[in-house]
Formats: C-alpha cells, sequence, structure tokens
C-alpha cells in the first residue's frame, strides 16, 4: 500500500456516503464506497485498506431498530474481519447511523461487548421527535486518534435514535474509568446541560464513544456535514469559523501516514461551486 485507502460502506438506506467520501479525499484520502455485499463476498478486500467508514443515514430503514438489520449482518458475517481489522491497527469509523450499528454489533464500547451487547444501546430522543439542530461537543479523552484533545468542536446532528443508554451505573462508571467517552455535549462555554444542549436524553450527555484502543471512534453528530466555513449557520457573521468535521478526517488520514509509512495525498480545497450538504 502506498497512499492512505479509506472505504466507505454502503447499504439500502444510507444516504451520507458520498458527503464522507468527499470528506475523506479533502483530508487526503482514497476514498471508495463499497457496498457492504461485495465484502461479504470477498473479506479480503478490508486489506487493501486503513481506515473503514460506517457512513449515517437509515440503513435498511431502521426496520426493527436504528442500524439493528445492517449489526446483525456484520455480526453474522464480519465481525471477525472488523476485529482482524482494528487488531492490525487500522481504523473504525462511525457516524449517527454507523454509531448505531457499532453500538449494536459490540465494537463499541469494544472489549467483550460482543457478549454484552445490551450493556450499552443507543434509543429514542426524549424529546419523542426527530432532532435537526448543531451542538457543540467537548473531547473527554486523551486516547482517541479521531479527535484533537482540548478543542471543543460544533457540529449539526440528525436523528429521532440517538440517545445513549447503559445498563446499569455500574456500566457507565466503565466507560468514565476507561476513558470510552470520546465526546460530550455541552453549550458554547462548554459545559453540560439540559435540553437543547443534550438534545437527546443520552445519559452522562454522551454523545461518542471510543474502545480501549483509541482507534475506533463512534458518534452521533455528523462531522462529515461541516468541513468547509460556509455550512456553518452563522457563517456569514462570524467570519474565521473553520470546518470543524475536517479534524476528525485529518487526524485519522495522519494517524495512517505516521503509523503506516504511506503517503496522502495533499489535502483539497473545497469547491465552494458545488452544491452544499445540508
Amino acid at each position: 500500500m502506498t497512499e492512505v485507502k479509506a472505504i466507505v460502506l454502503r447499504a439500502a438506506g444510507i444516504n451520507c456516503d458520498m458527503e464522507t467520501e468527499y470528506a475523506l479525499e479533502l483530508a487526503g484520502a482514497r476514498a471508495e464506497r463499497v457496498h457492504i455485499n461485495r465484502i461479504i463476498e470477498q473479506k479480503n478486500l478490508l486489506d487493501a485498506y486503513q481506515i473503514v467508514v460506517f457512513p449515517g443515514g437509515f440503513s435498511y430503514g431502521d426496520d426493527v431498530a436504528a442500524g439493528k438489520i445492517l449489526a446483525n449482518q456484520i455480526v453474522h458475517h464480519l465481525y471477525d474481519p472488523i476485529q482482524t481489522f482494528i487488531e492490525q491497527g487500522k481504523l473504525v469509523l462511525g457516524i449517527c447511523n454507523g454509531f448505531q450499528v457499532l453500538i449494536k454489533t459490540g465494537i463499541l464500547p469494544g472489549g467483550d461487548s460482543i457478549q454484552h451487547r445490551d450493556d450499552v444501546t443507543i434509543t429514542w430522543n426524549d424529546s419523542g421527535k426527530f432532532e435537526d439542530r448543531w451542538v457543540y461537543l467537548s473531547p473527554q479523552t486523551q486516547r482517541c486518534v479521531f479527535i484533537e484533545p482540548g478543542r471543543q468542536i460544533y457540529l449539526p446532528i440528525a436523528h429521532a435514535e440517538g440517545k445513549i443508554v447503559v445498563k446499569d451505573q455500574s456500566m457507565l462508571e466503565t466507560l468514565r474509568s476507561e476513558e470510552s467517552i470520546a465526546f460530550k455535549y455541552v453549550d458554547e462555554r462548554g459545559n453540560e446541560g439540559d435540553y437543547p444542549v443534550n438534545p437527546n436524553g443520552s445519559v452522562d450527555a454522551i454523545a461518542g464513544l471510543t474502545d480501549a484502543t483509541g482507534r475506533v471512534l463512534g458518534l452521533m453528530p455528523h462531522p462529515e456535514r461541516f468541513i468547509r466555513p460556509t455550512q456553518h449557520p452563522r457563517w456569514t457573521r462570524e467570519k474565521n469559523v473553520d470546518g470543524d468535521g475536517m479534524t476528525i478526517f485529518r487526524n485519522a488520514v495522519t494517524y495512517v501516514r505516521e503509523n503506516f509509512g504511506v503517503k496522502s495525498r495533499p489535502e483539497k480545497e473545497p469547491q465552494t461551486s458545488e452544491p452544499l450538504s445540508l
């Protein structure tokens, strides 16, 4: 392998794959969208990549529960290859529906969670409605390679089932003590709060989780939807806003380049003439 390569998994109902592919390309990776069935048929396709992304959307219409059907496909056909992928030092990112999939497979929070997939789950928002708004996120761990420690970021959410819940207080303490909490919902000043600061009622204001390696990240907000300043809701008034979502993709590409001895492409400038993702 001579360059950073990322695979963006597709399935029926997923609708953020093109934006995610574009964000990875901007960050310097060579990204490809591949249908889940192709990976199931030829599992060694994963060998050619260093980053796997489960993008957002409504995989299989979110029938049964959000992400559940795609998660079952992973559990029965790809769980071991994905685990091998992680053990090789490679990266896995799950965004929104992709995060729901990682939770319901047990890939997050990781460890032996394949045997205890009900210890952490994602369910309906407390508001009882689809939440489509921008949120502030505060990083909670130093070890996740996708995260820039200490940098609060601002990203959009779009989900009806985004509330993270845990089996019991003991499980919550485990997430805290093992630094599995990647991001929390906060206000502009970095303080936790009730709705709408915490838009879905997640326990402990959890917005994202990582595993013990720090190479797997799942989060409900959409980094691929804020990769250029003009996507910020106040970009005309706040002239110096940055595309906060790019930090996650850049960090992933940088990690692969530095740890696998491969080259990344030069970062691209977003094409402002293209339609903006909403």
